[in-house]
């Protein structure tokens, strides 16, 4: 029996990656002395960009 992990939808992927590397972005942008509005805004606008370049480009074709 092979086990597999559940599977995950691939907008669930995406915006859990998005979202964990939108706060990485602003944590690591208010640590380095950015102001919070400015790291908010910089990290959401990534966090945008992320999701949509792991939605379009992060599925792996299935093996046959």
């Amino acid at each position: 029996m092979h086990l597999r992990p559940p599977s995950i939808d691939q907008g669930v992927q995406a915006g859990l990656w998005a979202v964990g590397l939108g706060l990485v972005i602003f944590f690591g942008s208010v640590a380095v002395g950015a102001a919070t509005g400015t790291a908010f805004v910089f990290s959401v606008v990534a966090a945008g960009a992320i999701f949509l370049f792991v939605r379009v480009y992060g599925e792996e074709d299935l093996r046959k």
